[in-house]
């Protein structure tokens, strides 16, 4: 059982070796300017010093990294090994971050690190990791690339699996990568899962379609799959949802559209690539679920709505990986864009039914890829087929509560 831990107010001040840290590592704290541990490291660090599996819960900056890293090199100076412990980050900046901090907190020890991301020389990762370094930072896709294709590269033997920013890397983006790193790696090993925040996304996007019930929608999501998964999961909760994505077919698309057009359904799921070059109608509301990485496309999705004089809404979806980007249309479009005002209980009390829809539209999901497997099989692609499951989530449409 995995120890559920949250960076919460220390009662006390605590140094490192108060937490069980050996003498040498804490000195290492105390060289890079660590006076005391952060919250997050005060909760994760003797449980995972107990050998216990963790998931741990705690703000970008907080001291995170410091929280799984200090418990690893601490066992591994107990059971020296090479290839001991893998983490998975979903991008390339943060790799190298974590084996910044794994270099300064292992470097009078003598541990070495290896980042394993794309955008780099295939050869000169596979000499890095024919060294066989310590600890292993790798970007899932990269990590497959070298399991599947460097002589004498394998992670049987190690000891520790970590994923910092987890709610990232298990997302549907990265589950087929997951998949494959889970089917060759022990099972007898210890695992860190941390997270700014496992994320509540889809529950305030349903409070939102709640607040805003009875105009048109159209959202837009980064990937075919968040939007299918999108579409079901809204499905499941009664919505009249249908996804547009760059891997259906031309006439399911239009399918898509003229449903839409129609007014049959309300809520439009978009990539952008699927979007363009379509005669989409006005709608009342643009979302953008998740935030454009190119801030010209932002211009693009809020210009369906507000048309021919009419006014609309766009509001764009910003969480702590966003900001960069985010700041980047504000300077676009010179000017500061308003929070949309949310109760933060109220959407807390649709967690449940939301945790119900998206388990039953990750089961949909997996369905629909076994069916387009087979040949000609193409029904699936608009979300109809959710409707069966829809019946097992109670209650239809979400009322808007009357104050």
């Amino acid at each position: 059982m995995a120890a559920h831990v949250e960076a919460t107010e220390a009662e006390e001040e605590k140094t490192f070796r108060d937490l069980g840290v050996t003498d040498v590592l804490s000195e290492t704290c105390e060289q890079l300017g660590w006076k005391q541990p952060t919250k997050i490291q005060v909760e994760a660090i003797p449980v995972a010093l107990q050998g216990r599996d963790i998931i741990g819960l705690a703000e970008t900056g907080s001291g995170k990294t410091g929280a799984f890293a200090l418990p690893i090199l601490q066992t591994l100076l107990e059971n020296p090994q090479r290839l001991y412990a893998l983490v998975l980050t979903p991008t390339r900046e943060l790799a190298f971050q974590i084996s910044e901090q794994f270099e300064a907190l292992g470097s009078s020890i003598g541990v070495k690190s290896a980042v394993i991301v794309g955008g780099i020389d295939m050869m000169s990762q596979a000499l890095a990791l024919a060294k066989k370094p310590h600890v292993v930072i790798a970007t899932p896709g990269r990590l497959i690339d070298h399991l599947e294709n460097t002589k004498g590269f394998n992670l049987r033997a190690i000891k520790y699996l970590v994923m910092d920013e987890a709610d990232r890397i298990l997302n549907m983006d990265f589950e087929t990568e997951v998949d494959k790193i889970l089917k060759v790696i022990p099972r007898d090993r210890k695992t860190f899962l941390f997270s700014a925040t496992m994320t509540k996304k889809d529950s305030y996007l349903v409070y939102i379609l709640n607040e805003l019930a009875g105009n048109s929608f159209m959202i837009f999501c980064s990937t075919c799959n968040n939007t299918q998964r999108v579409a079901l999961l809204l499905r499941n909760l009664g919505f009249t949802a249908i996804p547009l994505h760059g891997q259906m077919s031309q006439n399911k698309r239009l399918g898509s559209l003229n449903k839409f057009k129609a007014k049959t359904r309300s809520i439009l799921l978009a990539t952008d690539v699927a979007s363009r070059g379509l005669d989409i109608p006005h709608v009342d509301v643009v979302i953008n679920f998740d935030i454009p990485t190119h801030s010209k496309d932002y211009i693009h999705r809020v210009g369906r709505t507000a048309r021919a004089g009419r006014s609309g809404k766009a509001i764009t979806f910003v969480t702590q990986y966003d900001v960069e980007l985010f700041q980047r249309i504000e300077h676009l479009i010179g000017k500061k864009l308003p929070a949309f005002p949310t109760q933060e209980e109220e959407v807390m009390m649709l967690n449940e039914r939301v945790s119900e829809a998206q388990r039953f539209a990750r089961i949909e999901l997996r369905e629909q890829g076994e069916k387009k497997k087979r040949p000609r099989d193409e029904e699936a692609d608009d979300a109809e087929g959710s409707l069966g499951v829809r019946k097992k989530v109670t209650g239809g449409k979400f009322k808007k509560k009357v104050h």
